[in-house]
């Protein structure tokens, strides 16, 4: 495998991120019905309705989560897409420092467990999501890098157009420039 570069890093953790987070948060949406969950639970103290501008514009905005993910990793990245367990090496990175181990109060962390009045069954309902999330993020971004592929950046490029396409029209929707026929 050819010597890494920093940019070839970034663009394939920010593209994986930015693809595995949408189509998780998009499945999970629809199963656990989020617009719901966001607005008749305990959760309608802490997150946004799902029906805002800032809710659409998320996903298109993670493209900055990916950078900080990318400039974090980028000291050991070598020793995560190198190994033969890469992938399983990131996977419990990524769950211990960024799912459990977060510095905020946020649902599903210990920190959140500890330190908020949510019900636990609330804290419990977002895990497969991000437990599932952050595997796909792990395997994809280790698969891209041992077997790098042309097809792979046009396939991510075009995902990410569509998925900050799909964005701008969610916030147009949200500010009331779109309506629904």
């Amino acid at each position: 495998m050819p010597r890494l570069s920093f940019g070839t890093f970034v663009w394939r953790v920010v593209a994986s991120h930015l693809i595995t987070y949408f189509a998780f948060g998009l499945i999970a949406s629809t199963l656990f019905d989020y617009r719901t969950l966001y607005a008749e639970t305990d959760l309608r103290h802490l997150m946004r309705r799902t029906d805002t501008a800032w809710v659409a514009a998320g996903p298109s905005l993670q493209f900055v989560r990916g950078a900080v993910f990318a400039v974090v990793l980028w000291p050991i990245a070598d020793r995560i897409v190198r190994p033969p367990h890469g992938a399983l090496i990131l996977y419990g990175l990524m769950l211990g420092l960024a799912v459990f181990g977060t510095a905020g109060p946020s649902p599903g962390s210990l920190e959140g467990l500890f330190y908020t009045t949510l019900p636990v069954g609330i804290h419990l309902i977002g895990l497969p999501e991000v437990i599932a999330q952050t595997g796909a993020f792990s395997l994809l971004l280790v698969a891209w890098h041992r077997k790098p592929a042309r097809w792979m950046d046009v396939a991510a490029a075009i995902a990410i157009v569509l998925i900050a396409l799909m964005g701008a029209a969610g916030v147009l929707a949200a500010l009331g420039f779109l309506r629904a026929p």
